[in-house]
């Protein structure tokens, strides 16, 4: 699936299976059962982010899809972001989860529960913070 804004790619999503369910229920939905993986584009279309775990729902109406299992987001600087649950809002651009959420730099890795963040995770808020391991370069 693409999405494009006035006919410029903004997002990617690939899965090798999508159930969707469209009848009899009150707003449209994706099951993503065996998996995803997301790319956000920047103006320039430019990969500026990638999103992946193992199964998904997005809502077609609300324009949310909330990512579980292996969740994992990885801007274009290398920070990964390891989760369990995840919500992608796509209309304010958001990311967001109350789970455990482990952010690995590269010189830190960050623990703690809950994270709101842009889309391309750059701006990033962590909730409740509870453990700061600093890394350390060895070569000398």
């Amino acid at each position: 699936m693409l999405y494009t804004d006035s006919a410029q790619l903004k997002v990617m999503m690939k899965a090798n299976r999508m159930l969707l369910f469209n009848k009899n229920v009150s707003e449209p939905f994706t099951v993503l059962p065996n998996g995803f993986f997301v790319t956000f584009f920047d103006d320039d279309e430019n990969v500026s982010a990638t999103l992946k775990g193992n199964y998904g729902v997005r809502y077609d109406i609300s324009k949310k899809m909330e990512a579980k299992y292996a969740v994992e987001v990885v801007n274009k600087e290398g920070v990964k972001l390891e989760t369990e649950k995840l919500i992608w809002n796509e209309i304010t651009k958001k990311i967001y989860t109350d789970a455990h959420v482990k952010i690995t730099t590269a010189t830190e890795i960050i623990q703690g529960y809950g994270l709101e963040s842009n889309q391309d995770f750059t701006k990033y808020k962590l909730k409740k913070l509870t453990g700061t391991i600093q890394l350390q370069n060895n070569e000398q």
